[in-house]
Order: structure tokens, then sequence, then C-alpha cells
């Protein structure tokens, strides 16, 4: 079972590079480094590190003068777009505006994937659980946290006109108890579109 799942998000993770535009770049370790200091400094996640070097038998094991590639998994324009109209909805209430959290649209980005590959629209997910569970497994930590799926809409306008006519997505997009925001967007096999939106307060 672990095997299954572990090849499962691996699977995913892969489909979330073709969908997404990297590149890629090498990195010498120092003293003191690891991999979760290599991560966070260079704003992409542990395992997509571990992915792009295979020849790391044991990621707890690195050195300094060893080279790593490191992937840059960079966000969409079409993401971008999103976080940015919705702090023009903020700004239009007098709201703070939301900053973007990198490590929060990863995760939005793999619960886009994930609803597209395994073909579901759900708040809760088969592979990670709900949405406060599956942002804990990624380790943030918050206060507070919401989040906004959507599905089908093919531009940024066309899915923040959805959720600002829907009155439980305004509410999130509008609350004054969030201060960060991830965007994440995947497409299936024909090309239909999956959007997530995350919010937090960290803590």
């Amino acid at each position: 079972m672990k095997k299954r799942t572990f090849s499962i998000l691996v699977f995913v993770m892969l489909l979330l590079f073709t969908a997404q535009a990297f590149a890629q770049s090498t990195y010498t370790v120092k003293s003191g480094d690891t991999m979760w200091k290599i991560a966070n400094k260079n704003q992409v996640g542990i395992s997509e590190i571990i992915s792009a070097n295979p020849q790391v038998k044991n990621p707890a094991l690195i050195y300094p003068g060893q080279k790593l590639t490191i992937p840059t998994v960079t966000t969409t324009a079409q993401e971008n777009e999103v976080i940015r109209l919705v702090n023009v909805q903020r700004s239009k209430a007098g709201l703070q505006l939301l900053t973007t959290n990198w490590q929060l649209c990863r995760v939005a980005r793999y619960k886009s994937a994930d609803m597209a590959n395994k073909g579901y629209f759900s708040h809760t997910s088969p592979t990670y659980g709900s949405p406060f569970q599956m942002m804990e497994s990624f380790g943030l930590k918050f206060s507070a946290a919401g989040e906004n799926i959507a599905y089908g809409q093919q531009t940024p306008a066309a899915v923040m006109n959805a959720w600002m006519n829907s009155a439980g997505h305004k509410s999130n997009i509008l609350s004054k108890t969030y201060t960060q925001i991830g965007v994440g967007l995947a497409k299936n096999s024909s090309g239909v579109c999956y959007w997530t939106q995350q919010f937090i307060k960290p803590m």
C-alpha cells in the first residue's frame, strides 16, 4: 500500500511538472545545509528536489560541495492573475491585500492536479483528506484557513466571476481573517481547468 501511494504521488508530481513552466539550476551544498533549508531557500518542495536528484540515495545525508539539481516551479501567469483579481476585490472592499505564499501555491497546485487526474470535484481529496489536513501535511501552520475550488472556467476572469457570484466563495475572498493566498491551476487530459484557491492566517 505504501508503494502504491508513493507511486501515485510521484505520478502526480510528474504531471505537475509537465503542466508548469519550470527551469533547473545547480546548487552547491554548503556546510549546515539540509534538504529543508535548501528547499525553503529556493522556494521549491523537498519532494521535487528529491525527484530531480535520483543520485541522492539518502536525502538526510548531503554533504558540502555536493551538486544538486534544483527544479524551479514558477507561478503561472493565470495563477498570478487570479491572485491579482482577488486583491482588486479586496481593495474595493477596503480590505488588507493578501500576500502570495509560495508553499500554499504548491499545495493548491497539488490539489488541482489531484482533482484533474482523479476526476473528482470536492474539498475532500481521496489522496490528501480535507484542505486543512492537506495543508498541515505539507508543513503549513495556520490559525485559520479556507479553500475555494472550481472547474471548467478557462480564464482567471471567468473563475473569479463565478466565485464572486457565490456567497460562500466570496466570503473567503473578502475575509478579514486571512492574510496569505495560494492559487493552483491544473488541466485534465481533455483540457478542462481545475482551480484551487487556498487562504491562511499563518501562526
